[in-house]
């Protein structure tokens, strides 16, 4: 069963007419333990398209289908819960909080009205397979970059979500720390994973390539002249797997 459905999205900017369509009947499905990247070009749609996937936005048209559940059917309470039970976001820019901690960074989402049980056990397994346990207690401002994505990651990941959406993920980071966290996210296990960027290494790492064309999602394979991309190794599976 998918995790992840989305037919016919549309969503237009402007108005008047200025309006333009930057999704026109766009389309995907995802797997569990399948990890696909929509590349495109700045300011194509790609970060509509995830914003409307996970719920922070709604589509003009279509239907979005995340863990079972309609989301383009759903109230906003309804959404804020589904969100929280059933989607991870993963930001460039981190969006950790200055003033917490990572380890409180983390938890911050497993705190929340409507949060499954089980969150500070979570947070404590994720903090140690990432490899932050050292840095757990440092404030966002005293961990490197790679470290402040890690922590994001782990936040994304607090409530057992089975869709993961990551947004330009490797943005604000260097090419070693960047590797580390594409290798992450392409062996979370037991879920779906959305990755938007503009970057061909790194959507290499994922099963498929979409491109975001004239508001289309478009299958790599499909191209007559796809874009290069470069080789990106699969690692071992890590053990952040959903349970």
């Amino acid at each position: 069963m998918a995790v992840l459905e989305a037919r016919g999205i549309r969503k237009s900017v402007g108005s008047g007419r200025a309006r333009r369509w930057v999704l026109d009947d766009a389309a995907l499905t995802v797997e569990a333990d399948e990890v696909v990247a929509v590349l495109g070009r700045s300011g194509s749609g790609k970060s509509t398209l995830l914003h409307l996937l996970g719920g922070l936005d709604k589509p003009d048209a279509g239907e979005i289908v995340v863990a079972g559940r309609t989301l383009t059917a759903q109230g906003s309470r309804e959404l804020a819960r589904t969100r929280l039970r059933h989607v991870g976001f993963v930001f460039q820019s981190f969006h950790l909080v200055e003033e917490l901690t990572g380890a409180e960074n983390v938890m911050l989402p497993a705190r929340l009205p409507g949060a499954p049980a089980g969150g500070e056990r979570r947070a404590t397994r994720l903090i140690d397979e990432l490899g932050l346990a050292r840095v757990a207690d440092h404030l966002p401002h005293e961990l490197s970059g790679g470290e402040q994505q890690r922590f994001a990651i782990a936040r994304a990941l607090v409530n057992d979500p089975e869709l993961v959406l990551a947004d330009e993920p490797t943005g604000n980071l260097d090419p070693e720390s960047g590797g580390g966290v594409l290798s992450l996210l392409r062996n979370l296990e037991g879920r779906a994973v959305v990755i938007v960027t503009h970057e061909p290494d790194a959507a290499a790492i994922a099963d498929r390539i979409l491109h975001l064309n004239d508001g289309k999602l478009v299958d790599e394979s499909e191209l007559v002249s796809p874009l290069p991309i470069g080789q990106a190794g699969h690692a071992a599976p890590i053990r952040t797997s959903r349970g």
